[in-house]
C-alpha cells in the first residue's frame, strides 16, 4: 500500500474528488439518473488522508501506465474483493464523460476533411429535399432536424463500417432510425442512385410514381431501396434484436456463414420509452449477441420536447443497458473538451458535467457562448477560470460527441470488436444542428419541415455550399440541391470507401436459393383423416407440419416458433428431434430426460422457443420470414401463438412484418369464442379474424378439417416459394382448434378450388323435396352446421346444404376486386365473385354460423343474392362448457335450425308456427339446454 510519508510509487498528485461517479449502493441504492450521489456517500471515512494517497497512488498508475493498465487493476481488485467477501456495490453508471479514454482512442483512418466535405453536401441536400416537399401545392410534410443531428453517426458508418451485400463476409443488417430517412436519400443522390426528380418525389408515391421517395424506410414502397422498416417507435430495436440472433441461428444450423455480418439499429433516446425497445434485452444479453450494435442518438429530446428534462437519459439508458448485460459506450464530448477535462484535477467539470440536467443541455444549444459560459462554466470558481483564456466563440465551438468523427469512429470500432455480449452506444447530440437558432436544439424542432430565406442563407453558409444568394431569392420554396459532379475527387473518395465495403447500403435484394417445394407425400397423412379417434384441428395441423419438417430438402427451412405453451398445442413431441434452439446448448441435467418427449435445447436446433413474449415471438417471425431478402437464403416460420394474443396483442409488429415483405405462417391455436372453453373473457377469440383482415398482406383461413388445411399450406407454399405468383410476399394466418372431432378423410371429388379460394360445398342434402336452405360455417362450426342439417332434415322435412367457408376475409377481397373492375372499366365485361359464382345454384335462405363475431361472416353478404341470415358470438366471452355457450349465443346447432325456420316461414314455405315449435322443443334460451360440442380438448 502507499506508504503515508513518502508518497505513491507513481508520483503523487493531488487528491481529487473522491465521492464523484454515478452508482447504486448495496441496500441504499439512490436513482439512477441521481448524479450527485456516490460510492462512499453513505460510508465514514476513518482516515482521509490515506484515501487521498490511495487516490494519489492510482492516478499516478494512469499517467504512468495509462488507463487500459488502470482498468485491469482495478478488474483484479474488484474480483479479489468478492474473494474475500468484501462489499462492492454494482457501478451501474459512470460519470458523464467519455467511456473511452483519451489515450485509448485508435488512430481515425479516413480523410475527415473529404469526409466532412460531402457531408456538408448531404445535409444541404438532406434539408433541400423536406424543403421543397412544403412547397405551395404540395406541403407533405417530412422531418429535417433529426439527420442534421445524426449526421455524424450515419458518415462514420458508411464510410468505414457498414458492409454492403458484396462484401466477402456478408453485408451488414442495418436499421436506420425512421424520421433520419432524408440523409439516406441525400447519400443515395450523391452517390448517384437518386435523381433530383427522384428527390423531388418525396412523399408522392402516386403523383409522382416512378420516381418517388417513401416518408420513411418502408420495403414495400421501396422494395430495392429499404430492408427493414422502423418508423412505428420501438419495433425497430425489438427486430434488430431478433435479426441478430437469426443470423446466429442460420449460421449455427449450418444453413449460411454469418460470421463477420454485424446488425446495426440506430435509435432515438425519446424511442426508448417504447416497452419494445427495452423489453428484449435480456435475449441479446444471454445469447451473447456481439453481432449486434445499438446506436442511440440522444439528442435530449422527443418530439414534443426533452426527454428527461430534470434527469439525464444518457444516465439512466447506461443503467439501463448495463444491467441487462449489455456492454455500454458513452461518447459525450467531442475533442474540443479533451483539454479541459485533462485539466480537470479536481474534479469541478466533472461534478457540473453529472449535476446539469438534460433541460438545461438543451437550452444550452439554443443560446449562445456567452450564456454557456455564464450559466455553465460559471456554476465553479474553478471551471470559470479554465475557459477564462476561451472566447464565446471558442466555447460554443465546443461539440457534443456525436458530432465528432473521431469519437464516433472509436465507440464503432470497439463496439465491433467486443466478444460477448451485445453493445450499445449512447451518442449525444444537438436536434437540429447546423440548422440554425430557429432549429437547433428547439422544442418544435421536430415539426419545423422547411426554412425561411435567412434560413436557407444561414444553412448555406455554416455549410459553405456554393450556391449564390440570387439561386436561392429566385425561388426560396424551390432552393437547388448540390452536386459537384460524379468525378469530383470527393465524390470518388465517397465511391472508393463503399466499394471497398461491398456495395451500397441501404439496399435490398430479392434473389434467393431456389427452394425445392415437398412432393405430394407430404400432404398424404391430412387426406386420410383421423379415422375413428378424435383429432382437433390443432393436431391434423401438428401433424402435417411433422411431415414437411421431414422433408428432406425442404424441411430443414422450416422454423417453428413457439411462445410457452408447445405442450398446450402438443408440439412438445417436436423436442427430442428437432430440438430446442439454443446457441449455448443444454448444461443441465434434463428433469424429463428419461421420458420419450424430453427436453432438449441445442446450438442446432430448429425450435425457436421465445418464453412467454408474444412481441418477441412477432419480431422473430419477421426476421425468419425474410431471410429470402436479407440472407438470400428462404426460411419458412411457423409461428403457433394463443390466437386470442396475436393480433390483437402484435398487429403493429404484423404490419411492420407486411411493410418489410415477410413470407410464414401465422398459427391462431385454440381459436373461437366457446371453443376453449374454462379459459375464460381474455382468452375467448371471437375476433382475430376481422383484425387480420385489415392487414391487405395477410390470407386469413378458417379450416374445418385438416384436409382442408393441407390444400392451403400447399397453396400457399406455392404461392411464397413457387415462383409464378405475381404477389408472393405475404402471411398466411390460419385458425385452428382444440376440440377434438372425427377428422374426415378427404373426398374423392374434392373441390381444392374452391377450399383455396374460400368456399366449396361440404355435404349436399340428401333430401330431393321440401323447402331448402344453405348453411355457411367455418372452422369449428362446420361440424355443428352439418348437425343442424341432419336436424332439420329429419325433424323438420327441410333440405339444408352446408358449406364450408375456409375464407370470408378471401372472400370479401374478391368481391371488392370485382366491384372496383366494374367501376374503373365499365367496358370490361363485368366479373362475377367468385362467392357468388359458387352459391349461383344454391336455393333458399343463408344462415351463416361461426364461432366469431357476426361482422366476420357479414364480410361477404353484399355478394350473396340470397337472403342473408348470420349468427355470431358477439360481446365478450366467458369461462363454461362449450355447449352452454354456444347455447347462449345461440349460434349452436339447434340456433341454427330454428334461424333457417324462422326465414323459411317468412319465405312462407313452411308453417309461421314452426319456428315458435322448434324453439320450444329444443329450450332455446336455457344454456343448460345445450348440446353442441363435446368436453375433450385441453386448454
Amino acid at each position: 500500500m502507499p506508504q503515508r510519508s513518502h508518497g505513491c510509487p507513481w508520483g503523487a498528485r493531488a487528491p481529487v474528488n473522491a465521492d464523484r461517479g454515478v452508482v447504486d449502493v448495496a441496500n441504499e441504492e439512490p436513482h439512477i439518473t441521481d448524479i450527485r450521489s456516490g460510492l462512499t456517500n453513505h460510508l465514514s471515512d476513518r482516515d482521509p488522508e490515506e484515501t487521498a494517497e490511495w487516490i494519489e497512488s492510482f492516478d499516478g498508475l494512469i499517467e504512468s501506465e495509462g488507463t487500459e493498465r488502470a482498468q485491469y487493476i482495478m478488474r483484479s481488485l474488484l474480483q479479489r474483493a468478492g474473494a474475500k467477501s468484501v462489499q462492492v456495490p454494482m457501478v451501474t453508471t459512470t460519470d458523464y464523460v467519455n467511456t473511452i479514454p483519451v489515450d485509448q482512442e485508435p488512430v481515425f483512418p479516413g480523410n475527415e476533411e473529404v469526409e466532412r466535405a460531402y457531408r456538408k453536401w448531404m445535409r444541404w441536400n438532406a434539408a433541400i429535399m423536406v424543403h421543397r416537399a412544403q412547397a405551395p401545392g404540395i406541403g407533405v410534410g417530412g422531418h429535417i432536424s433529426t439527420y442534421a443531428g445524426a449526421s455524424t453517426l450515419y458518415e462514420v458508418g458508411f464510410n468505414h463500417f457498414f458492409r454492403g451485400q458484396d462484401h466477402p463476409g456478408g453485408g451488414d443488417q442495418i436499421f436506420f432510425q425512421g424520421h433520419a430517412s432524408p440523409g439516406m436519400y441525400a447519400r443515395a443522390f450523391m452517390e448517384g442512385r437518386l435523381s433530383e426528380e427522384d428527390m423531388d418525389g418525396f412523399r408522392q408515391e402516386k403523383s409522382k410514381e416512378g420516381h418517388a421517395l417513401s416518408s420513411y424506410p418502408h420495403p414495400r414502397l421501396m422494395p430495392e431501396f429499404w430492408q427493414f422498416p422502423t418508423v412505428s417507435m420501438g419495433l425497430g430495436p425489438a427486430n434488430a434484436i431478433y435479426q441478430a440472433q437469426l443470423n446466429r441461428y442460420v449460421h449455427n444450423r449450418g444453413v449460411k456463414d454469418t460470421s463477420e455480418q454485424q446488425v446495426w439499429a440506430f435509435l432515438g433516446d425519446g424511442e426508448m420509452d417504447e416497452p419494445e425497445s427495452r423489453g428484449f434485452l435480456q435475449l441479446a444479453a444471454n445469447e451473447k449477441l456481439d453481432n449486434l450494435n445499438f446506436v442511440i442518438n440522444c439528442n435530449l429530446q422527443r418530439l414534443d420536447g426533452p426527454v428527461r428534462g430534470n434527469g439525464k437519459i444518457m444516465q439512466e439508458l447506461e443503467a439501463f443497458f448495463r444491467g441487462a448485460g449489455w456492454n455500454v459506450i458513452k461518447v459525450v464530448w467531442g475533442r474540443e473538451w479533451d483539454n479541459l477535462l485533462d485539466k480537470d484535477a479536481d474534479g469541478a467539470l466533472v461534478d457540473i458535467m453529472n449535476s446539469t440536467p438534460d433541460g438545461d443541455y438543451q437550452t444550452y444549444k439554443a443560446e449562445s457562448g456567452a450564456f454557456v459560459r455564464e450559466h455553465f462554466f460559471g456554476k465553479s470558481p474553478e471551471t470559470k477560470d479554465m475557459v477564462a483564456d476561451m472566447t464565446d466563440q471558442e466555447i460554443w465551438n465546443l461539440k457534443r460527441g456525436g458530432h465528432d468523427y473521431r469519437k464516433v469512429y472509436s465507440a464503432y470500432k470497439a463496439a465491433t470488436e467486443h466478444q460477448g455480449q451485445p453493445t450499445v452506444i449512447l451518442a449525444q447530440t444537438v436536434k437540429g444542428y447546423g440548422l440554425g437558432t430557429h432549429f437547433e436544439g428547439r422544442n418544435a424542432t421536430h415539426q419545423m419541415k422547411k426554412l425561411t430565406l435567412d434560413d436557407l442563407k444561414a444553412f448555406r453558409d455554416h455549410l459553405r455550399i456554393p450556391i449564390s444568394d440570387e439561386e436561392l431569392e429566385k425561388d426560396p420554396y424551390r432552393p437547388p440541391y448540390y452536386h459537384p459532379g460524379m468525378d469530383a475527387p470527393e465524390i470518388q473518395y465517397m465511391m472508393t470507401r463503399r466499394h471497398s465495403l461491398g456495395g451500397f447500403v441501404p439496399e435490398r435484394r430479392n434473389r434467393h436459393t431456389p427452394v425445392k417445394l415437398p412432393d405430394d407425400k407430404a400432404y398424404t397423412g391430412t387426406k386420410r383423416g383421423s379415422g375413428k379417434q378424435e383429432a382437433a384441428t390443432t393436431m391434423a395441423f401438428v401433424r402435417l407440419l411433422k411431415d414437411l419438417m421431414r422433408d428432406k430438402e425442404f424441411g430443414k427451412r422450416i422454423v417453428p416458433i413457439i411462445p410457452d405453451e408447445a405442450r398446450t398445442f402438443g408440439m412438445d413431441s417436436l423436442f427430442p428431434t428437432a430440438k430446442i434452439y439454443n446457441p449455448n446448448g443444454q448444461n443441465y441435467l434434463s428433469v424429463d430426460r428419461e421420458l420419450v418427449l424430453a427436453y432438449k435445447e441445442s446450438p442446432q436446433g430448429q425450435i425457436l422457443h421465445t418464453g412467454i413474449n408474444e412481441g418477441g415471438s412477432t419480431a422473430a417471425f419477421t426476421a425468419v420470414a425474410t431471410s429470402y431478402a436479407t440472407h438470400g437464403e428462404p426460411m419458412i416460420p411457423v409461428y403457433i401463438f394463443y390466437s386470442m394474443f396475436g393480433f390483437q396483442r402484435t398487429a403493429d409488429a404484423f404490419w411492420a412484418a407486411a411493410d418489410q415483405m415477410a413470407r410464414g405462417f401465422i398459427i391462431g391455436a385454440t381459436a373461437g369464442r366457446t371453443t376453449l372453453t374454462g379459459e375464460g373473457l381474455q382468452h375467448a377469440d371471437g375476433h382475430s379474424p376481422l383484425l387480420a383482415s385489415t392487414n391487405p398482406a395477410v390470407i386469413s383461413y378458417d379450416p374445418a378439417f385438416g384436409y382442408e388445411m393441407g390444400h392451403i399450406m400447399r397453396n400457399a407454399l406455392e404461392r411464397m416459394y413457387g415462383g409464378s405468383h405475381p404477389s408472393p410476399d405475404v402471411m398466411y394466418y390460419i385458425n385452428v382448434y382444440n376440440e377434438p372431432i372425427r377428422q374426415p378423410a378427404e373426398p374423392d371429388e374434392v373441390d381444392v378450388e374452391g377450399i383455396v379460394k374460400g368456399i366449396y360445398q361440404a355435404k349436399a342434402s340428401t333430401l330431393d323435396h321440401g323447402p331448402r336452405t344453405q348453411l355457411l360455417a367455418s372452422g369449428v362450426a362446420v361440424p355443428w352446421a352439418m348437425e343442424a342439417q341432419e336436424m332439420l332434415a329429419q325433424e323438420w322435412g327441410v333440405a339444408a346444404d352446408v358449406w364450408s367457408v375456409t375464407s370470408w376475409s378471401e372472400l370479401r377481397r374478391d368481391g371488392l376486386d370485382a366491384e372496383e373492375q366494374s367501376f374503373l372499366h365499365p367496358e370490361l365485361p363485368e366479373r362475377v365473385p367468385f362467392v357468388t359464382q359458387a352459391l349461383a345454384g344454391a336455393t333458399g335462405p343463408i344462415v351463416a354460423v361461426t364461432d366469431y363475431m357476426k361482422a366476420i361472416p357479414d364480410q361477404i353478404r353484399q355478394f350473396v343474392p340470397n337472403e342473408f341470415a348470420t349468427l355470431g358470438a358477439d360481446d365478450f366471452g366467458f369461462a363454461d362448457t362449450r355447449a352452454a355457450a354456444r347455447r347462449y349465443f345461440h349460434i349452436d346447432s339447434a340456433s341454427v335450425v330454428v334461424r333457417a325456420l324462422q326465414m323459411l316461414a317468412k319465405r312462407g314455405e313452411v308453417d309461421p308456427s314452426v319456428p315458435l315449435a322448434a324453439a320450444k322443443k329444443y329450450d332455446l334460451l336455457n344454456v343448460n339446454a345445450g348440446t353442441t360440442g363435446n368436453a375433450g380438448g385441453d386448454a
